[in-house]
């Protein structure tokens, strides 16, 4: 590991060295990121690698997608990002690959990039700036940096506004509905849910609905079935993904998971993936999951338009 990361040190300083006249008269500021790191960037950036899905998301509705030099490979949304190079995955970014794009910054998350990668950079005078968000107005908070990092301050302000505005008329229509008690289940063999201190605990408050989970202080806890019968929830939330579906639908015949009220009456949601992203659809997944729980909630106003 230390022989690999010192080929790509190199790597570093004979792309540095290669850089055209003029390179070293870059303007740098200093600005601190959302864990709290020092971190010096270009005056102007031109050239970003982001490393997780949402903040992907974030840069395509800001319009800054034509600074995106780089992405990983689950960045698939919108499709257009496909085309962008890949520089590895979420967990195991590729350095080579980075240090070859020459970002001015790459973006990062606590959400889903490892600390060694943040070190690895830092080591090699890569720019990393990373976002840390533990609630919905933390995603919000998010756009509004995000926007003001890259020089688009009102291109932050007026997507932060949209979604503001959304947020408060579904707040205005959920007000005074009953909250079902539920269980979001990342995956279900281990038994993996979330904890208070989440952005996915926020969301499902958010879309009128109580977590069983939420006075549980670890982020992802892991819950023995026994412990899920006893907390006894009125909805399962998961990820629509086929792996889970599958999963859920083998379990669903076997004891102890036939005996889960849930599952036993059907009371199951299906949401799509992009409610485990921290990014600008969170809000469009709020909706869609308040819908799915308060449909009493839609009725008048969706039978009105027609």
């Amino acid at each position: 590991m230390i022989k690999g990361l010192a080929a790509v040190a190199a790597l570093g300083v004979c792309l540095g060295a290669s850089l055209p006249a003029g390179a070293g008269e870059t303007q740098y500021r200093t600005v601190v990121d959302e864990t709290g790191r020092t971190v010096r960037i270009p005056a102007r950036i031109e050239r970003i690698i982001s490393l997780a899905p949402n903040l992907t998301e974030i840069l395509y509705a800001l319009g800054l997608e034509d600074r995106l030099v780089g992405v990983t490979n689950q960045c698939d949304y919108p499709p257009e990002a496909r085309q962008k190079r890949i520089v590895g995955d979420v967990l195991n970014p590729s350095l080579e690959e980075i240090i070859q794009l020459r970002p001015d910054v790459v973006l990062g998350t606590t959400a889903g990039n490892r600390r060694e990668t943040a070190d690895a950079l830092e080591r090699l005078g890569i720019p990393l700036y990373g976002i840390d968000p533990h609630s919905v107005e933390d995603v919000l908070a998010s756009v509004r940096s995000l926007a003001e990092l890259l020089g688009a301050p009102e291109r932050g302000a007026e997507l932060e506004a949209r979604l503001r505005a959304r947020l408060a008329a579904l707040h205005q229509r959920l007000n005074t509905v009953s909250r079902p008690r539920v269980l979001f289940a990342i995956w279900l063999d281990p038994l993996i849910t979330v904890g208070g201190d989440t952005f996915l605990n926020d969301l499902l408050r958010r879309a009128g609905a109580r977590s069983v989970t939420a006075d549980i202080e670890s982020d992802w806890p892991r819950l023995s079935l026994e412990v899920a019968l006893e907390l006894d929830p009125d909805y399962l939330v998961l990820p629509n993904t086929h792996s889970l579906k599958t999963r859920l639908a083998d379990l669903s015949q076997r004891r102890p998971w036939d005996g889960l009220r849930a599952v036993e009456e059907g009371r199951v949601v299906w949401m799509d993936d992009a409610i485990l992203r921290p990014g600008p659809r969170i809000v469009e997944v709020i909706e869609t999951l308040a819908r799915q729980l308060h449909p009493e909630a839609f009725a008048p106003a969706e039978a009105a338009r027609q």
